[in-house]
């Protein structure tokens, strides 16, 4: 009898990791919780991204000019800013913006700054978000996206006319892609911000340039079925382009951006203008710039591989690449531009995937949403150069000296450097006989700006200004510009008396005329103001006590005539290293640092000091 015989077993593969995924989720609705949650997270981090430190020049003078347009009622068309050109006829572009900024100062101060730029930003980019949605985007990823580029936005959103134009690209691209999408189009709609951006900002060019994408595209084949026609953007961009002329000045206001292409950009006091420079990269390795500029033409890419070329998308990424990386000045356009577009990409392409059961629930989604914008958030928001908090740094602006003017009765012709000009004309227009030599739009023919330019780096062209517009005193910054000597000139002219000096600069006064009595009493004769002529001074100050002690009266004259007085500690530190007082060297860093907390050459000094005092 054979053996019974049992059948082997199937064989089992031996159990692999599993994890457990669910399939793609549906988006969630936009009135869920959750979502609101992660919305609001997203919204705090772009109002948080513009709550840094009030330090731009050209918000003075914008205000000014918005006081004199609600205290006068008439539109700005002649030049009451500076004296030179005082009473010429003038283009003013941002008349509108300056009309509407002067309430929220007058009404806020400074928390009325800090409110138009949260209301602004905040506005921008919820055209932005809207935008995405229309084309489709419904997750939770155009938050994140959002947050990102709000950092690279976030470097240009002072209290300028281009936080308008801003809401004004971000709602024309959302009417665009609404009607791109299907949507119902107002063509009114896209007429009313072309007028209101050609009375607000330069840019206002940007507009037809959004404009003629979509038409071009509309166009270019292959057409698709049922896409709207381009007739109506046709006839909405010519009357667009009619109602822009509707301004103070007409057609000058327009020809604006083109006279700068053509002419201006070629005189040196604008190539000189910080924001009309190429991009410095190493300000943005924290802010997504690069990760934007590699990021958008992948995804770009990558959806003309799954569904064909957006032709919109390519358009819009080739024109506004170009122009970011043809001047820095664009960094807040180009981030708002890419947002839209990265961001449906985005949401496009992690639509299909599969994600953790764990992670598939409403609120655990949004969880991770909220979680991504405060990571990609946290490296810029932690920048020591944009810190955050409602603050007026005035040690870097002319205040000191303002006060000063205003305490002596200094007036007649003044001459100052233009970045000056704005906070100058804010502290004294009306009074025709105080105000600013230059502003911050560079005022005067290209023959006044040239000499400008040239009388602060050379000393024969210093003495034709001089002859030609006979300043009665002087207004300039402390830290001259690359290329600017007219420290150094003055501090060998005898022609003038230095009379009063701050962190943000120094004054100086005629020694024969209607100051003559201030120069006798109060010149500073022993340090000299340049910082070359400063760093002399020290090595010879340092082997002669004598000297010591008479920079060191002068230090502390410089400390009593001003609060903004952080400089003048950090050379009586230098003073009393020389003479062996260490607790007094780092007493007057740490009291420097009160005064100036972003700076880290006083703060590696005072480290410095601290140690080599700890090892005595």
């Amino acid at each position: 009898m054979k053996p019974t015989r049992h059948p082997k077993p199937a064989h089992r593969p031996s159990a692999a990791p599993h994890r457990s995924t669910a399939p793609a989720v549906p988006p969630l609705p936009l009135r869920h919780p959750a979502a609101l949650l992660a919305a609001l997270v997203c919204a705090a981090i772009v109002a948080l991204s513009v709550s840094h430190h009030l330090w731009d020049y050209d918000s003075w003078q914008h205000l000014t000019v918005g006081r004199a347009i609600w205290e006068q009622h008439r539109f700005p068309t002649t030049q009451l800013w500076t004296w030179p050109t005082y009473g010429t006829k003038d283009v003013d572009y941002a008349w509108g913006f300056e009309a509407m900024v002067w309430p929220f100062w007058k009404l806020g101060g400074l928390l009325g700054l800090y409110a138009w730029r949260w209301i602004t930003t905040l506005a921008a980019f919820a055209f932005v978000w809207a935008a995405t949605r229309r084309m489709g985007a419904s997750g939770l990823i155009p938050l994140v996206v959002i947050a990102l580029c709000a950092m690279v936005y976030r470097t240009r959103a002072w209290v300028r006319p281009e936080t308008v134009a801003a809401v004004l690209l971000a709602a024309e691209i959302w009417l665009l892609e609404a009607r791109r999408h299907g949507s119902r189009f107002q063509p009114a709609w896209l007429v009313l911000i072309a007028w209101i951006w050609a009375n607000t900002h330069i840019s206002y060019y940007l507009f037809f340039a959004v404009l003629g994408i979509h038409v071009l595209a509309s166009h270019l084949p292959p057409h698709r079925e049922g896409a709207p026609h381009a007739r109506t953007l046709w006839l909405t961009g010519l009357a667009a382009a009619a109602i822009s002329f509707v301004n103070p000045s007409g057609w000058r206001t327009l020809w604006q951006p083109f006279e700068f292409w053509l002419v201006w950009r070629h005189e040196p006091i604008y190539q000189n203008i910080y924001e009309m420079m190429p991009i410095q990269w190493d300000e943005h390795l924290r802010d997504g710039l690069l990760v934007l500029l590699v990021l958008w033409p992948l995804l770009a890419l990558l959806r003309t591989r799954r569904g064909g070329l957006d032709r919109v998308e390519g358009m819009m990424c080739l024109a506004f690449t170009a122009t970011v990386l043809a001047g820095q000045r664009f960094i807040g356009v180009y981030a708002l531009v890419a947002a839209v577009y990265v961001a449906r990409d985005l949401d496009e392409w992690a639509r299909g995937a599969r994600v953790p059961t764990w992670a598939a629930g409403a609120w655990a989604r949004a969880g991770l949403a909220a979680a991504a914008c405060v990571l990609v958030a946290l490296p810029d928001l932690a920048r020591p150069d944009l810190p955050l908090g409602f603050h007026f740094p005035a040690g870097r602006f002319p205040v000191g000296m303002s006060d000063f003017i205003a305490r002596h009765d200094l007036h007649g012709r003044m001459f100052n450097q233009y970045d000056y000009g704005g906070y100058l004309s804010f502290r004294f227009w009306p009074r025709r006989d105080q105000l600013p030599f230059m502003g911050i739009h560079q005022e005067g023919s290209k023959e006044l700006r040239a000499l400008y330019v040239a009388a602060l780096a050379d000393s024969r062209a210093w003495r034709e200004l001089d002859a030609r517009y006979r300043p009665d005193y002087l207004v300039l910054r402390r830290v001259p510009a690359s290329g600017e000597r007219i420290l150094a000139m003055l501090d060998r002219d005898t022609t003038w008396a230095r009379v009063f000096g701050d962190d943000a600069g120094y004054v100086y006064v005629r020694r024969q005329g209607p100051f003559a009595g201030l120069a006798a009493d109060s010149a500073y004769t022993t340090m000299p103001a340049d910082p070359d002529g400063i760093a002399a001074f020290g090595q010879v100050a340092a082997q002669d006590t004598a000297l010591r002690r008479r920079a060191e009266r002068e230090l502390w004259r410089e400390v009593a005539g001003s609060p903004y007085h952080s400089q003048a500690l950090g050379f009586l530190t230098s003073v009393a290293i020389s003479d062996g007082r260490w607790d007094d060297a780092r007493r007057y860093l740490e009291e420097a640092l009160r005064l100036e907390p972003l700076a880290p050459a006083t703060r590696a000094r005072l480290r410095a000091i601290t140690a080599q005092a700890s090892g005595r």
